[in-house]
């Protein structure tokens, strides 16, 4: 089906410079009718799967809030912040004495919810953080159905839903729910406003509103700074759309221009009073009495960790995406990858950062040898997997440079991945850390590849099986 479109619109491919209104409509017309001919009619299936797999999460982690009320995983620390903007509010003080590596966003969201319900301090956290889920879940679901681009958001909530940590992060005090909630829908704001070929009054709301909730993502999170290269870029390409009258490109300059600056200022107003993107007490190694720092500087492995992971949690998405290539082009893929396994095992212990995949590893490593070789082919899958999606990717490429919902994604995974050459410290790139780039990897993995295979949702169901079971163990102690 992929290589069969991407011949067919060789003649007539488009680019972000051609996109219109029309263009993103016709696209996703067109998605739709290969979909459909697939006995895929996403329009329908997706939003299904979607609520099923949202209905079960969130009685998941009701349940779980219910019967667990002890602090467990990283409740302990982030509570902490919690407490201290909910006594004292927010303010340059409280900035300053701020304790954990995220920023202050998220935690300011469950203080706020910690205020308003006045009951058990954690159980009310956790309330906040499951809340946080709810409204990003149902606003993508409410958005998507006026959006021009509706499979994408469907492709980034399901993927977020089912991915591992997804569950761990909705019943406990993480701070990832209040981040994805601004990050996403923030996202999902920006590509509407630039995508549409005219700038009023509505799409100057959809600007601004998409600016600042991704402005305040990354005052909750750090790594979503990626968000606002992706976005600046994307929105000069539109700026050179053909046949845009001189007057309508100062509009939409002018319009580009004040949701950009409105982005920046949350950041920068936090960098003013930490004097950096980490809180004095991380970048000094004082929050927790010299273990932990968390500051700028240059590090080159941990770009590497970053696309490997990435590069891993795409093989579920996309299985099985190497039967979509040529047998030529596979048997090449196959030898790239081999030769990349081979390469990567003697560097297992750097790459593997805590999280799942680790712990699968290490409990392989009883058997002799048996851990580096499962890492060398968990990696040459990996690497195979990548080539046959980034071929895919090319051969669609007149849908991923015509729709901005995949061009923001593929550059917020670059910029994500390239950001990590500045994070210095000594904190590891926790496998929880993907959760943040979920999203925009579901959008490329299911742009590309539509079709809901039995294959595919057994793969997406392991997923599932995961994220519940990392989030239950907890309630036997682990």
């Amino acid at each position: 089906m992929a290589r069969d479109y991407a011949r067919n619109e060789r003649g007539t491919e488009m680019s972000l410079d051609g996109l219109s209104t029309g263009d993103a409509a016709s696209s996703t017309k067109t998605r739709a009718q290969i979909a459909a001919a697939e006995g895929q009619p996403w329009g329908r299936t997706y939003p299904q799967l979607i609520i099923l797999v949202f209905v079960l999460n969130v009685i998941s982690a009701g349940l779980f809030i219910g019967l667990v009320n002890r602090p467990v995983y990283d409740d302990q620390y982030n509570i902490v912040d919690v407490h201290m903007y909910a006594a004292k509010g927010l303010s340059s003080a409280t900035l300053l004495s701020h304790r954990n590596p995220p920023g202050p966003g998220s935690f300011v969201w469950i203080a706020g919810a910690v205020r308003l319900l006045g009951g058990e301090e954690l159980r009310d956290a956790r309330i906040a953080v499951l809340l946080s889920w709810v409204l990003l879940t149902l606003g993508i679901l409410f958005g998507a159905r006026y959006s021009s681009f509706p499979q994408p958001w469907y492709g980034a909530l399901l993927t977020l839903l089912l991915f591992p940590h997804a569950a761990e992060a909705t019943a406990t005090a993480l701070t990832e729910g209040p981040a994805l909630l601004f990050a996403v829908l923030g996202a999902f704001a920006w590509t509407e406003f630039v995508s549409r070929p005219h700038v009023t009054a509505g799409t100057l709301v959809l600007g601004i509103v998409g600016g600042l909730s991704m402005g305040v993502a990354v005052t909750c999170r750090q790594y979503y700074l990626a968000l606002l290269p992706a976005a600046a870029l994307l929105a000069l390409c539109q700026l050179r759309r053909n046949g845009m009258s001189s007057r309508e490109k100062s509009r939409r300059i002018a319009s580009v221009i004040l949701s950009t600056v409105i982005a920046i200022v949350p950041v920068l107003l936090l960098a003013v009073v930490w004097r950096g993107l980490s809180s004095p007490g991380m970048a000094t190694g004082t929050s927790y009495q010299m273990m932990w720092k968390a500051r700028v500087g240059l590090n080159f492995s941990r770009p590497i960790i970053s696309a490997f992971y990435s590069a891993f949690y795409l093989v579920p998405l996309t299985f099985p995406a190497m039967l979509r290539l040529k047998a030529a082009q596979r048997w090449q893929a196959l030898v790239a990858a081999l030769l990349g396994g081979i390469a990567a095992a003697p560097f297992m212990t750097a790459l593997l950062q805590p999280g799942p995949l680790r712990t699968l590893v290490l409990a392989a490593l009883r058997i002799p040898y048996a851990g580096v070789a499962l890492f060398g082919l968990i990696a040459a899958v990996a690497i195979s997997n990548a080539i046959a999606l980034g071929q895919l990717l090319w051969e669609q490429r007149a849908i991923v440079l015509s729709s901005p919902p995949i061009a923001f994604a593929l550059l917020t995974i670059i910029f994500f991945v390239g950001e990590q050459f500045g994070v210095g410290g000594n904190i590891p790139f926790y496998d929880r850390y993907l959760l943040q780039l979920a999203p925009f990897l579901g959008i490329v993995a299911f742009s590309c590849l539509p079709r809901l295979t039995c294959a595919r949702l057994m793969a997406l169901g392991g997923l599932f099986v995961v994220s519940n079971v990392m989030l239950w163990r907890y309630a036997f102690g682990n």
